[in-house]
């Protein structure tokens, strides 16, 4: 049994599909006018993981993840460029595209642009307004009318009075109500525009998912996730507005994870401490960065600087290490041995379940995979053979690629383990002559470089 806390409801609860077999999940994609940065590639590989593991466990998923190619920041930066804004949000959109392949994340089902989704966005706004939920204004704008929704701010626990308590209209506002949000802007001088029935103009931001969301997977989903700085505004007035169109629940379970934190900061390009995505890949593996998450709780904040990835690149290397052949003269571990890390492979599977059923506890399942790593290093120590570390080392291979591990050896690392090998060849000569000040010198230098030696009676073996 899955369960998965909700954001709606402030608990965990048991996962129940509106169709058996099939989870309905809608991301929020990036609004594409800069390169992405690891606070994108944070909340994606939360979604690729948790949408790997609802496949692992043998549910259909749709997943619907949006680009945002119509918005105030893509119009801003391509006038600044001098270039048509299309063009900028066509560029990242595959920049985007590629950096999601390069991590390793799973193809979105769907990929809707609010760009190609403009008449489904008129008709929306068109239904609200039929239905009184929405008004226009005079100026060619439509706003959403927060105070004909009764269940306004059920998501972020906000009531509408307080929320109205030092806002105010100005002037030349044409709101209703202070906490009225647009879902149609009138066209101004330089900006892309569409025909409506209210003039020319551009959709506001919180519509265009609702579209998206209803256009893809229709008028109720099961899940819709994202991080939890969309919470509010953004998802509190999707649900506003789909509920007050459909007059149905929108989404089942709300799912948000934490924010990406270097130097305890949220990373924002606003605070000038942004590490793009390219620019994290051309130092760091792939891998590296959903070891770091995979080490954290989704909801939580994560830390992110050169510790915690180094944390995260010794784990995911003391995984490898685990997939190390046998020696070829190793004689074969005895049966207690062998029954040993045959009931750590069954106790490492089960571990892996419960813990991702508890609401994808992915750091608890990671310490299962570390459980049976010692087991199969401590196998092969007593000497076991390749045949006999297979099962074992084919249920990290397996757990490991639900949570999206590549476990790809380092850029030139195949002629680094032979001479690792080697000089390990060349310590076991040196040791039997008892030469030990020289033994434990090639052991620390080697550690100095992230190699890990273990002595055992059956010999030397080594690990990054």
């Amino acid at each position: 049994m899955i369960r998965l806390y909700n954001t709606l409801t402030r608990k965990k609860e048991e996962l129940q599909t509106l169709e058996p077999g099939v989870v309905k999940l809608y991301v929020c994609g990036p609004t594409v006018y800069n390169d992405a940065h690891v606070g994108h590639a944070m909340s994606a590989l939360v979604f690729d993981i948790i949408r790997r593991y609802l496949e692992y466990r043998g549910l259909d998923v749709r997943h619907v993840m949006n680009y945002t190619d119509v918005d105030d920041k893509i119009i801003n930066r391509a006038n600044e460029m001098g270039i048509d804004p299309f063009a900028l949000s066509k560029k990242y959109i595959d920049d985007f595209d590629q950096n999601l392949e390069d991590l390793n994340i799973l193809p979105a089902t769907a990929k809707p642009q609010v760009s190609k989704t403009m008449p489904q966005i008129i008709e929306f706004i068109q239904g609200l307004i039929q239905k009184e939920a929405a008004y226009a204004a005079p100026n060619g704008d439509v706003y959403f009318s927060v105070s004909e929704d009764e269940d306004y701010g059920k998501l972020s626990g906000r009531k509408l009075d307080d929320m109205q308590a030092g806002a105010r209209i100005e002037v030349e506002e044409t709101k209703s109500h202070p906490m009225d949000f647009a879902l149609w802007k009138a066209a101004k001088p330089g900006e892309p525009a569409w025909d409506s029935p209210w003039g020319k103009g551009r959709p506001g931001w919180h519509i265009e998912c609702s579209a998206m969301n209803l256009a893809e997977l229709g008028e109720q989903i099961d899940i819709h996730g994202g991080g939890n700085d969309l919470i509010f505004p953004h998802h509190e007035n999707e649900i506003a507005q789909t509920e007050s169109f459909t007059g149905k629940q929108f989404a089942r379970y709300w799912m948000h994870n934490g924010m990406l934190q270097l130097g305890g900061e949220k990373m924002s390009k606003s605070l000038g401490n942004i590490v793009s995505i390219k620019e994290f890949l051309s130092k760091r593996d792939a891998d590296v960065m959903r070891m770091l998450v995979l080490n954290g709780n989704y909801r939580s904040p994560l830390m992110f600087n050169e510790e915690t990835l180094d944390g995260a690149e010794k784990g995911l290397e003391r995984i490898k290490s685990a997939l190390k052949l046998a020696p070829a003269a190793a004689p074969g571990a005895a049966p207690e041995a062998l029954s040993a890390l045959e009931k750590q492979t069954a106790a490492t599977r089960e571990a892996f379940v419960a813990a991702m059923d508890d609401d994808f506890n992915a750091a608890g399942a990671l310490g299962g995979i570390f459980e049976l790593v010692r087991a199969i290093n401590a196998a092969r120590d007593a000497g076991a053979t390749g045949e006999q570390l297979q099962p074992a080392q084919d249920a990290i291979r397996e757990l490991a690629g639900v949570f999206g591990l590549r476990l790809a050896e380092k850029k030139g690392s195949g002629d680094a383990d032979k001479f690792i090998d080697l000089l390990l060849e060349v310590r076991a000569e040196v040791r039997a002559q008892k030469l030990w000040a020289l033994s434990d010198l090639i052991r620390d230098r080697l550690k100095a470089l992230g190699v890990t030696v273990e002595d055992s009676k059956q010999g030397s073996t080594w690990h990054w």
